[in-house]
């Protein structure tokens, strides 16, 4: 049993990859913002790498352990502590009954740490998921975030405990945060020439945009084009706004949704659908940095790759998402 004495600003259950098959329904994927912390957070501690753990964005968790367990943070730097003192990051720890581990604020680089636990976080899979949907409601604890006097169930650690405690990451394989952030990205499908002129998407490609304070598991939104960006006057039939378009679906996560003139990245808990274009997408392997990406600090770039190299990527995180990466 894991008791929360303080909720911090969002703290969510989450696992990977979220909830699939449910685009269609409207319902999104949520999952881990930053899989590959929570990845690692799960490797450490005996799990698999897709397990739920606790996603805590800004900062000050506080919670109590009930039983004797063994524990791994990764992400950004909270200054993390167990019983007042130092708590080690990117390694596992055992902890032990009574034990209260303790989050700061964010560090200088990243914006989410993760907090993984011998056995996961045993809450009920709500179609096939454990992540938690906070616009939705569902999911997770009781499809919400965390608050004081909670509880929650720790599932059955895969291996002993005194074998689980001290394990690390091999050196080079700890992910490097920054707080410009370069992005990968496939363009389309609504693009040059019908929907953006080439100059626009040369600026999509060589513009560094600003991750605006306004922004959550929905959607971040980075500095607004130029009217120079769209290749028509206005949306025809599907709006006065050249960003109009008729409804179609969204290829979150990772969709660069264009509304009005504002950028935005749809990722976890996005729209599945809208009327507005989308003119990239991130690859798969480059959705953790997103995650990663503090608002009204940190800053994206996007660099065009085609789908061989977005494939690649995809394999050689799976493949570092492995016991192979422990030392």
């Amino acid at each position: 049993m894991l008791k929360i004495i303080n909720g911090g600003i969002e703290v969510l259950v989450e696992d990977w990859p979220g909830r699939l098959g449910y685009l269609g329904m409207g319902m999104s994927a949520s999952g881990a913002f930053d899989n590959l912390a929570l990845g690692f957070a799960n490797l450490l501690v005996g799990n698999s790498p897709g397990e739920a753990g606790l996603e805590i964005t800004g900062g000050f968790l506080e919670a109590q352990f009930a039983r004797d367990t063994v524990i791994a943070v990764t992400g950004t730097d909270m200054k993390p502590t167990l019983n007042g003192e130092s708590l080690p990051m990117w390694q596992s720890v055992a902890v032990n009954r009574g034990d209260t581990v303790k989050f700061g604020h964010i560090g200088e680089y990243g914006f989410r740490c993760y907090l993984g636990v011998a056995g996961g976080i045993d809450v009920p899979a709500y179609l096939g998921s454990k992540s938690t949907c906070i616009f939705g409601g569902y999911g997770g604890f009781e499809g919400r975030k965390l608050a004081a006097g909670d509880e929650l169930k720790l599932g059955a650690p895969r291996g002993a405990l005194q074998d689980l405690a001290g394990r690390r990451l091999k050196d080079g394989v700890r992910p490097d945060y920054q707080r410009q952030w370069q992005l990968r990205a496939i363009p389309g499908p609504n693009t040059s020439p019908d929907y953006v002129t080439e100059e626009g998407m040369d600026l999509l490609f060589s513009k560094s945009f600003k991750i605006n304070h306004n922004s959550n598991r929905s959607a971040y939104r980075l500095d607004p084009l130029p009217e120079s960006f769209f290749a028509r006057p206005d949306g025809g039939v599907g709006g006065s706004h050249p960003s109009n378009i008729l409804d179609h679906a969204y290829a979150i996560r990772g969709a660069l949704n264009i509304c009005g003139n504002t950028p935005i990245l749809l990722i976890a808990d996005g729209p599945t659908l809208g009327g507005y274009m989308c003119a990239l997408n991130v690859i798969n392997a480059d959705l953790w940095k997103i995650g990663q990406g503090t608002p009204g600090r940190d800053s994206i770039t996007f660099r065009m790759v085609g789908q061989q190299e977005a494939t690649e990527a995809r394999r050689a995180q799976k493949e570092l998402l492995s016991e192979a990466s422990l030392a």
